[in-house]
């Protein structure tokens, strides 16, 4: 297939022309309560054209082999018109790579049955039904395999496979009227083996969801606040993260004013990486889809920005070093700037010598949702406890955090040696990214509102 992309490419009139080809494949089933209610594979294919022409820089999306020729024609034909019309597109300078990456799978997902998938995820749906006071449970199991082929014009040819599995879903607890839900989810990108023997993850999260109608609803005001590891990598993620995006921030001055190489934004304890090269995870993968090696960027050094996410036009555009981080969702899109895995880096206490340098507030657990607007954030948390003078009391529930970002960067004082990395990946910016992982430690942070009754 790579050569057949080189000769579909080789003739065309451009300053710079590439094409993916992908062939995904997608496995899903979910139950509702103990009700199968879908089940099954589908398969898809398609092309992506991109051509640099006169600092202008086109995209053309097509599904069968023979529109492209016409698709490679339309993409010259674009860049062409874009042309002076707007920013005048370079692509920062990358050597160009030949190479075949295969995952190493423990237990590859291709070559399990749909039934024995769908026999694990029943398992786990109907071990948290078993449980006391649990009346429902919305789980599925997803599956998404990608075989990428990509040729530069610049002599770069790489064929890599990348492939997801999870279960995951909600367990929901009920008494009388009143009903709480716990999320829980395990998964990964080294096949099937982390997927098995996870009876106490699913276990725990029906118990939490009984605990939490006995929980009262925590009263809104603001706290000092330990947020474990879950809640951590939401925070990063989506609160710091995406302005770590070049192209978030490219075309809004005072924001990228404020995330300026040098600006000492979060306290000395803040280290921010994006690593997507950690084995096994999510997040992982070598070569993005614009097909550069990806790089592990410092983010953040001490409370200093020392790094940015780009795609090869960003890096150019900021005349800052090029990362490998342009990902696209599948076939169907063309690449944006996209966030791997990316995680807070951990402390060297213990979680209980976290809890007592804070003394009294809120130990927060896990994320449920949330926005953000601009630098100000507001995220849910599934469960949490009241803690007096370092010691976890009581459960409260109907918890949401809120703040500004830089104000709370500088406002977080220490963190844990339990670093933990989302096992369930998923971003939506503009289109869904299933490789976007986080994480990091229990985080201590002061003065954090927190709604309440």
């Amino acid at each position: 297939m790579l050569e057949k992309l080189k000769e579909m490419i080789s003739e065309a009139d451009a300053d710079y022309l590439d094409i993916r080809y992908e062939i995904k494949k997608t496995t899903t089933a979910s139950m509702a309560g103990s009700e199968l209610k879908n089940a099954g594979s589908n398969s898809t294919d398609g092309f992506v054209v991109r051509a640099l022409k006169n600092g202008g820089f086109s995209s053309v999306t097509v599904t069968r082999k023979e529109d492209v020729p016409e698709a490679v024609k339309l993409a010259v034909q674009g860049a062409s018109a874009m042309a002076g019309g707007g920013k005048n597109v370079s692509l920062a300078d990358v050597e160009s790579v030949q190479d075949y990456e295969e995952p190493d799978l423990k237990g590859d997902p291709a070559r399990v049955p749909l039934e024995e998938k769908i026999v694990l995820l029943k398992k786990y749906n109907d071990l948290m039904l078993e449980q006391p006071e649990i009346v429902n449970t919305n789980m599925a199991y997803n599956e998404v395999d990608r075989e990428k082929f990509f040729v530069s014009s610049q002599g770069t040819a790489i064929r890599e496979r990348v492939c997801t599995v999870s279960i995951s879903g909600e367990v929901i607890a009920g008494r009388g009227e009143l009903t709480q839900n716990v999320r829980g989810s395990v998964g990964g990108a080294n096949g099937m083996a982390i997927l098995m023997g996870r009876d106490n993850l699913f276990l725990k999260r029906a118990q939490i969801a009984r605990e939490l109608l006995d929980a009262a609803p925590v009263k809104g005001g603001t706290y000092d606040v330990v947020i474990n590891p879950s809640l951590t990598g939401v925070f990063i993620h989506e609160a710091f993260g995406h302005f770590s995006e070049a192209d978030i921030i490219e075309d809004n001055p005072p924001l990228r004013a404020k995330m300026a190489m040098g600006k000492k934004i979060g306290s000395d304890v803040v280290t921010i990486i994006a690593d997507t090269l950690i084995p096994n995870q999510v997040g992982y993968y070598k070569y993005d889809d614009e097909g550069v090696p990806v790089k592990t960027i410092p983010l953040m050094m001490n409370g200093v920005l020392k790094g940015r996410l780009h795609s090869r036009r960003t890096a150019a555009e900021f005349d800052e070093p090029i990362t490998g981080h342009c990902v696209a969702q599948d076939h169907g899109f063309e690449p944006i700037v996209r966030m791997g895995t990316i995680y807070l880096e951990k402390g060297e206490m213990s979680r209980k010598e976290l809890l007592k340098q804070m003394g009294d507030g809120l130990y927060l657990c896990d994320g449920k949702g949330g926005q953000t607007s601009g630098e100000n954030f507001t995220f849910g948390a599934q469960y949490g406890y009241i803690v007096k003078d370092g010691e976890i009391q009581e459960m409260v529930r109907d918890i949401n955090i809120m703040g500004n970002l830089f104000t709370t960067m500088k406002n977080i004082e220490a963190m844990d040696n339990d670093m933990k990395l989302s096992e369930r990946g998923g971003c939506g910016k503009g289109q869904m990214n299933i490789k976007s992982g986080y994480g990091g430690p229990s985080v201590l942070i002061r003065s954090m509102v927190v709604g309440g009754v």
